[in-house]
């Protein structure tokens, strides 16, 4: 029994193992990968291109409105609370 599996585990990584680049008749370009955006077209001819400057990070992305009161924090708990014993 224990030499029927030696003998099948030795077959198996006894082949050696071929890598597949691409497929047979496939020539098509490989898509950007990743976060990578889609390529812009070109601007039409004639078109002048305006550039605005992004806002600040805190105007983009102002902060959430303070709460009226805050709980205690409870055990691993850090935001929306107050730590216990602090003297605010």
């Amino acid at each position: 029994m224990n030499t029927i599996a030696v003998a099948a585990a030795l077959a198996m990584f006894a082949t050696p193992a071929i890598a597949q680049t691409a497929a047979s008749g496939d020539t098509t370009p490989p898509s950007p990968a990743g976060y990578q955006p889609a390529p812009q077209p070109p601007v039409p001819p004639g078109v002048t291109p305006v550039y605005v400057q992004a806002p600040p990070p805190d105007v983009a992305f102002p902060p959430p409105a303070p709460l009226a009161s805050y709980p205690p924090c409870k055990k691993g708990q850090f935001d929306g609370c107050m730590e216990r014993n602090s003297p605010r």
